[in-house]
């Protein structure tokens, strides 16, 4: 499956702004970096791929309706998934783009 070519418009509206951004194929999917370090991506599976804070894994679990992204049977703790249908609006959207971006420039740029 090819990732969402409308989702990832709707993602680099959101990111004009972002200082230090570049994109990148990756895992099938198009994703976002902030130096150097992916904050978000149109998932090639479908829906968004976020990193966030490995520590706020389980709380983002148990009050959102992401998932864990799952890399050959093991669940990444900083790696999550969201559905399409939880990212139909812009607020939803936006929420999740600048929680990804916050963590990924909070990390040392490559």
């Amino acid at each position: 499956m090819a990732y969402d070519e409308g989702l990832a418009e709707r993602i680099r509206e959101l990111l004009v702004d972002q200082p230090d951004l570049s994109e990148k194929k990756m895992f099938g999917g198009l994703a976002f970096l902030v130096g150097g370090n992916m904050a978000v991506a149109a998932s090639g599976q479908g829906g968004l791929l976020v990193r966030v804070d490995p520590d706020q894994t389980e709380e983002l679990l148990a009050s959102t309706a992401a998932f864990p992204m799952e890399m050959r049977g093991r669940s990444m703790k900083g790696w999550l998934r969201v559905d399409s249908t939880d990212v139909r609006t812009e607020q939803q959207l936006g929420a999740w783009v600048a929680r990804g971006t916050s963590y990924a420039a909070s990390l040392p740029p490559k």
